[in-house]
């Protein structure tokens, strides 16, 4: 058989075969007079097994290990690498299907027109910003509100999935009380009355006490002592968190925080 034949009986391609020469995996086979390879029924076998191999996951070096018989590999070195292998396929075929399973639900967000202009996000926010935009629907969109929720979605991405599961939970379970919604748009108006006001005006004490009463004891113990949410990047986090206010919005929201720290002791 010629090159091009042995490849396409295996199923390769013939610049895979000159390149598993080149690695010394497959021997250079007998030449005809006119200088074409000759290849036999048994380097066919050979050239299998090599397929087979990488398509389980091996690289070439450990294609090589294994087909080396004068390495002196014991089968039992070669199976606990076959099962390192089994193990690592099991964990990417996991990822693969929670991947599926998270875009299946932004699917079915999206054909539904129910996908929220932070996302994708994770399902748990997906539901309460989907919640929370059923319950304010006909109210003026306010500015500090959709800013609310676009930290919502970075500490979606960066607290850890438990602390973020217990914040989540906390804040579904906070809007979920009677006149909860109420409560927050009146503090979202206060803090939109302050765009652009002095850090040192009356109203930013008004708005901090405010907003430190909306916040249940359930989202003041994620907080760390500086006001960061835990896990959620610290002083650096809150440089660039407060970054995105004008200065009395900041000193209103700094005030808040240090009121349930204060709380929290």
């Amino acid at each position: 058989m010629r090159i091009g034949e042995i490849a396409a009986l295996v199923g390769v391609t013939p610049r895979a075969v000159r390149h598993y020469h080149h690695q010394g995996l497959l021997p250079e086979p007998t030449r005809r007079a006119n200088g074409y390879r000759d290849y036999s029924v048994r380097d066919a076998v050979l050239l299998a097994r090599i397929r087979r191999l990488t398509e389980l996951g091996l690289g070439l070096d450990e294609v090589g290990d294994v087909l080396a018989d004068d390495a002196g590999r014991e089968l039992v070195e070669v199976l606990e690498e076959l099962e390192e292998l089994d193990d690592d396929l099991a964990r990417q075929q996991e990822l693969l299907s929670e991947r599926r399973e998270r875009l299946g639900v932004l699917l079915k967000q999206a054909r539904s027109g129910r996908l929220p202009a932070e996302g994708p996000v994770s399902p748990e926010l997906a539901a309460l910003l989907g919640s929370l935009a059923e319950e304010t629907a006909g109210r003026p969109e306010s500015a500090t509100a959709a800013k609310d929720r676009e930290v919502l979605a970075l500490l979606d991405t960066v607290v850890p999935a438990g602390e973020r599961d217990r914040l989540l939970g906390a804040m579904r379970r906070m809007t979920e009380a009677p006149g909860a919604v109420e409560r927050a748009f009146e503090v979202y108006g206060l803090l939109d009355a302050l765009t652009d006001a002095d850090a040192g005006d009356p109203r930013v004490e008004e708005a901090a006490r405010a907003l430190a009463d909306c916040m249940p004891d359930e989202v003041v113990e994620g907080l760390t002592e500086d006001g960061a949410p835990a896990g959620g990047g610290g002083s650096t986090f809150m440089d660039a968190f407060f970054a995105e206010f004008p200065p009395a919005q900041a000193e209103a929201v700094r005030r808040a925080l240090r009121l349930v720290a204060e709380r929290a002791r």
